[in-house]
């Protein structure tokens, strides 16, 4: 088959659309033939040489996919050659073929797309693990989403939204917000002219947010906190803006607030599957019944991979790049 490979880490010309052998299904796995594969900021660290794979994981980048069954592995049931499916993944995704375990794969939810799909898992999992799973968003409550034109972002708005929550956005842009807005975003905030913890205040009657969902790390952490309501929950999944801050216990302990960070990459197989299961049953109706969807900014053949990876450190995007095997099709989904 061939795969996105890193010769040696670098800029986007670092991949390189290579000839490799073909992975093969093990116990519990199936292999899939990969239609699409979607760029995520991990991808981008990895081309660098900051995020090596998980011990075990494919060498290739690329955390999710969609794509057909084309064998099966042993021990492995509730599946068969030929489904539709798209599945979250430790790496590999840049490639013709991936191995997957069986308790990552979702099927491809009626009204979606089999390369549309692909813009899925990743976001999905990421948005349902930390603001439910772990925060809890309930209805009523406020979440405030730092990226809210982001694939991440994009698919926080819209499960805040459908399960009742009112939801604030930072982007950076004007255009980017009335996507978000498009969206259901109630709280529009451009982090370039505004200042996020005055407007939470002001939108919320000095309440603040419930939950926070943050990309930044360090750089937002002592904001976020003065941006939480009393017994509000900070969920951080990215450290864009560095790893090391200092934080003030005396203002989380008035809060008597909670702050989390996870990765889901590396977790255990088991720790996946419960997410993905979740998922499934939440979720893939929401998604079905119209209420979500994913939110594609375009399509880019797999071999240029590097051309996606530039879309993504530009930022000029909205929603996922896809990577497509066949090459770009077209708008649609």
């Amino acid at each position: 088959m061939y795969a996105i490979t890193i010769p040696e880490p670098g800029g986007p010309e670092a991949l390189v659309w290579a000839e490799v052998p073909d992975p093969e299904p093990g116990p519990g796995e199936v292999l899939v033939d990969v239609t699409a594969s979607a760029v995520n900021r991990a991808d981008i660290l990895q081309r660098r040489g900051f995020y090596d794979p998980p011990p075990g994981a494919s060498p290739y980048p690329g955390l999710e996919c969609s794509g057909r069954i084309a064998a099966i592995g042993t021990g492995v049931s509730g599946w068969s050659v030929g489904d539709e499916v798209c599945a979250l993944l430790s790496g590999g995704g840049y490639a013709e073929k991936v191995a997957v375990p069986a308790g990552q794969l979702l099927p491809v939810p009626r009204g979606v797309s089999l390369t549309w799909a692909a813009a899925l898992p990743e976001v999905v999992c990421t948005v349902w693990s930390n603001v439910f799973m772990i925060s809890h968003l309930r209805p009523g409550e406020t979440l405030l989403v730092h990226g809210g034109s982001s694939g991440i972002g994009t698919m926080a708005i819209q499960l805040a939204k459908a399960v009742g929550a009112r939801v604030a956005v930072t982007a950076g842009t004007r255009e980017k917000l009335e996507r978000c807005a498009g969206l259901g975003a109630d709280i529009l905030i451009d982090y370039k002219e505004q200042d996020f913890v005055e407007e939470i205040a002001k939108a919320t009657d000095g309440v603040g947010a419930d939950v926070i969902l943050d990309n930044m790390g360090a750089k937002y952490l002592d904001r976020n906190v003065r941006s939480l309501a009393v017994n509000g929950r900070l969920a951080i999944i990215g450290m864009q803006g560095g790893v090391q801050g200092e934080l003030n216990i005396g203002a989380l302990l008035r809060k008597r607030a909670a702050v989390t960070a996870t990765s889901l990459r590396a977790r255990p197989v088991e720790e996946k599957a419960a997410i993905v299961a979740a998922v499934r049953e939440h979720v893939w109706p929401l998604v079905e019944g119209g209420r979500v969807r994913p939110v594609v900014d375009r399509e880019v053949s797999m071999g240029d991979a590097g051309a996606g990876h530039r879309v993504l450190e530009g930022s000029g995007h909205v929603g996922k790049v896809l990577l497509v095997v066949a090459g770009p099709a077209g708008a649609g989904g």
